[in-house]
């Protein structure tokens, strides 16, 4: 079992940034690479990015790509997400995720078995 909490969500003027940050405890967090996905109110979840265990892959939806960097500390059992020139559309709840699989960068949820309980972003314009 992994336990995931996120957190530095809030209210960002367009054009601006945020660092999301997704605490892990439990099983060996370096085991799992991690994802960050990203969910509004009526529209399927939505992959945003994601890491390898190592840290040394990772992948981008095409609409984040250039402005968004997902890292991690394994030392620390964090994975971080770095969102630059935010957009109105990056309004969603923001949800870390863990996979088992340690080299996989996937973007698809149903390979990411653990969930946090996801932290608002709101992008004014």
């Amino acid at each position: 079992q992994v336990q995931l909490v996120e957190s530095g969500g809030g209210l960002v003027q367009a054009g601006g940034s945020l660092r999301l940050s997704c605490a892990a405890s439990g099983r060996t967090f370096s085991g799992y690479s991690m994802g960050w996905f990203r969910q509004v109110p009526g529209k399927e979840r939505e992959f945003v990015a994601a890491i390898t265990s190592s840290g040394g892959s990772t992948s981008y939806s095409d609409s984040v790509t250039g402005r968004f960097a997902i890292s991690r500390v394994n030392a620390k059992n964090t994975v971080y997400l770095q969102m630059n020139s935010l957009k109105a559309e990056d309004t969603a709840v923001y949800y870390c995720a863990a996979n088992p699989n340690r080299y996989s960068s996937s973007s698809y949820s149903t390979d990411y078995y653990y969930w946090g309980q996801g932290t608002q972003v709101t992008v004014s314009s």
